[in-house]
């Protein structure tokens, strides 16, 4: 117990003090320039710059920006118009079209803020340049920028952290469960008992997991229902690609449960250890942090963490409606892990029968 209690806090304390952040960096930029001029431009680099947006590419035209926004290539679209310089110069008022991944409200309204930031730097240099000793009153106005909010037009916090919570209500109900009613079965003796009996190994571990499976279907049936009665989330996708998707993580998460009881003794040992992992889980799966502000090394970490893929799905299904093939990614990835630790769980638990 003296490692689980002092040594695993360290390396959680190490690992997410590094790795957790509220910042909102590395957003992926790009834009739509109908006027290409030095004006349009000179805002570009503005936004190239600064040390908050990442310029992507730039795109012919709407539809194209508009694809790559659905299918989270970028997650902002500044829309230069025609005449733009031409505009300025005449003293005529210049409107931006900016069009912002809102799925995450929270994140959305401070990329908002650093968006008019930037462009309201770009109008104060812009009336400084086009004042001339000869035109004092050739001021240009102020340039507008009119935000589009794709996904979660109210920018509803809960919208974003619903689908969430949800996916931890499952991880961890079914994760616990698991793990340490196997446990339970070592600590009275009866797993001993089972293990001498004519019943064979593979019927006892789908006889022992397969409750939990089905537990977990129903949280996610009833948070469903919560979510969308009591939070009015909306659930733009199909319902059923997210029991299959659902199904298949269950899976997952049943076999760390099995692979973590059959190396402890006991039901403290069990808990303290699910806890452990599902800690860390959590805060790297983009639920409270966005991956993308991570650092690279934190990034690739992410890759096998199994509760970063449900969530991405969860939202993708429920605020975006995608489909099968939008999924297919994290599915397999899924599907893989899945295999992968219940295949270990499988043989350690008959190692040390």
């Amino acid at each position: 117990m003296l490692p689980i209690i002092f040594v695993l806090p360290i390396i959680q304390l190490i690992i997410l003090s590094n790795a957790a952040t509220f910042e909102v960096k590395n957003i992926k930029f790009s834009y739509i320039d109908n006027d290409k001029t030095s004006f349009s431009r000179e805002l570009i680099e503005k936004f190239d710059a600064s040390s908050y947006f990442s310029v992507q590419t730039d795109f012919p035209s709407t539809k194209l920006a508009s694809s790559a926004m659905l299918n989270g290539e970028v997650d902002v679209i500044l829309e230069i118009p025609q005449h733009f310089e031409r505009n300025l110069l005449k003293n005529r008022i210049t409107d931006l079209a900016v069009t912002i991944n809102a799925i995450d409200g929270a994140a959305a309204g401070v990329e908002n803020v650093y968006i008019n930031q930037i462009i309201q730097r770009f109008n104060k240099n812009a009336q400084t340049e086009l004042i001339t000793p000869f035109d004092l009153i050739n001021i240009p106005k102020n340039i507008v920028s009119i935000p589009s909010f794709w996904f979660n037009k109210t920018l509803n916090y809960k919208t974003f952290m619903v689908p969430g919570i949800l996916v931890i209500l499952v991880t961890m109900i079914t994760l616990f469960l698991s793990g340490m009613n196997i446990v339970r079965e070592k600590e009275i003796g009866t797993l001993e008992q089972i293990n001498v009996t004519p019943i064979k190994k593979h019927q006892f571990i789908i006889g022992k997991l397969f409750p939990f499976w089905i537990i977990g279907m129903g949280l996610l049936t009833i948070g469903l229902i919560i979510a969308k009665v009591l939070f009015n989330v909306p659930i733009v996708g199909s319902v059923g690609l997210m029991y299959l998707y659902t199904g298949i993580y269950i899976l997952v998460i049943l076999g760390i449960g099995l692979f973590i009881s059959n190396f402890t003794d006991t039901q403290q040992q069990a808990m303290f250890i699910s806890w452990f992992f599902a800690v860390i889980f959590i805060l790297m799966s983009g639920l409270f942090t966005p991956i993308e502000s991570m650092p690279q090394w934190a990034q690739h970490l992410t890759e096998f963490n199994p509760i970063r893929y449900f969530v991405e799905v969860m939202r993708m299904v429920m605020l975006k409606g995608s489909d099968f093939n939008d999924i297919l990614p994290q599915f397999l990835k899924t599907l893989f892990y899945a295999f992968i630790m219940n295949g270990l769980a499988v043989w350690s638990y008959r190692k040390i029968a």
